[in-house]
């Protein structure tokens, strides 16, 4: 099957998806359709891969901007918060994509079964990201015809899902970013040790950031540790634990679950004024009237 004929049938697979994140059935595969408000492609992401199949996306992690569009396939490895804008095709045919959670552990069950590549080895160089583009290839396209074939064959999914999902995985661990993978797999890689700061830091993120028991934890020096973090995620650990309290307090205003203050104290600012400044500087409006925009939005999308 050509390229352009694996295209048409994951098109035709996907054309069921929604303007939001539509579960296929698959365990860890989803898809989205059309437009996207704005305020839903800010988010902190989980590490995945997404294939484009119509139009084409920009991801912006810290001052690092990616294009990708059918001819290509986004990798993240690790958990890291992001900007996305998504674009209809040049003959207007509405943005069209799939995805795949990815998970170290089932990751790591393919790694004995590596042939051997100049690509398995090499330590970490200083420019090494958690996230890429990569061309996308005949081999890695007909694994992912055959898992979303499986959307119109329910009762084959707990059977064959696991092989279709290691099939791509494979093609993923054979391409130009493999190592990227085989790092987040292998628990005693700098990557790995770094991700588990990155948890922390996800899930402490109201509290003060102690970069040294960070670095600790990662088994480098404090100096080290800030010098990795930012050449994985393009955000020093400070802008990253900003960047999630920003992302978590969005939603409680969006949700009308706070107020500008209450939410603020939420997230682990001492001051209203500086959340506001920083959360004006961040998202383009001041708290509230950010707030009352994503609210209107989604009147409109829903009426």
């Amino acid at each position: 099957m050509t390229m352009t004929n694996q295209l048409k049938a994951l098109r035709r697979l996907a054309a069921r998806a929604e303007n939001r994140r539509t579960e296929t059935g698959i365990p860890r595969v989803a898809m989205v359709q059309g437009k996207i408000p704005e305020h839903d492609l800010a988010a902190v992401y989980e590490p995945m891969v997404n294939l484009i199949l119509t139009g084409s996306k920009t991801m912006t992690v810290g001052e690092q901007t990616l294009h990708y569009d059918p001819a290509t396939y986004f990798l993240m490895s690790v958990d890291l918060p992001a900007v996305g804008a998504i674009h209809a095709a040049a003959d207007g045919a509405p943005y069209l994509a799939v995805s795949l959670t990815l998970q170290p552990a089932v990751i790591a069950t393919l790694l004995g079964d590596l042939p051997d590549s100049p690509a398995r080895a090499g330590a970490p160089r200083a420019g090494d990201h958690g996230f890429s583009v990569a061309a996308v290839t005949d081999e890695l396209m007909d694994a992912w015809v055959r898992m979303l074939t499986l959307i119109e064959h329910p009762a084959d999914i707990p059977a064959l899902a696991p092989a279709y999902e290691r099939e791509i995985l494979y093609r993923l661990l054979q391409g130009p970013h493999g190592k990227m993978l085989r790092d987040i797999a292998t628990p005693d890689t700098a990557l790995a040790r770094l991700n588990q700061a990155i948890q922390c830091i996800r899930r402490d993120f109201a509290q003060p950031l102690r970069v040294s028991a960070l670095a600790e934890m990662a088994a480098m020096s404090s100096s080290a540790f800030h010098r990795r973090f930012k050449a994985v995620t393009a955000l020093s650990p400070l802008q990253y634990q900003k960047q999630v309290r920003l992302l978590h307090a969005r939603t409680m205003l969006a949700t009308g679950s706070a107020n500008v203050t209450a939410a603020a104290l939420e997230v682990g600012y001492e001051s209203a004024t500086q959340f506001s400044r920083e959360y004006a500087r961040a998202f383009g409006l001041p708290p509230a009237r950010d707030a009352a925009r994503i609210l209107a939005e989604r009147r409109r999308h829903f009426t």
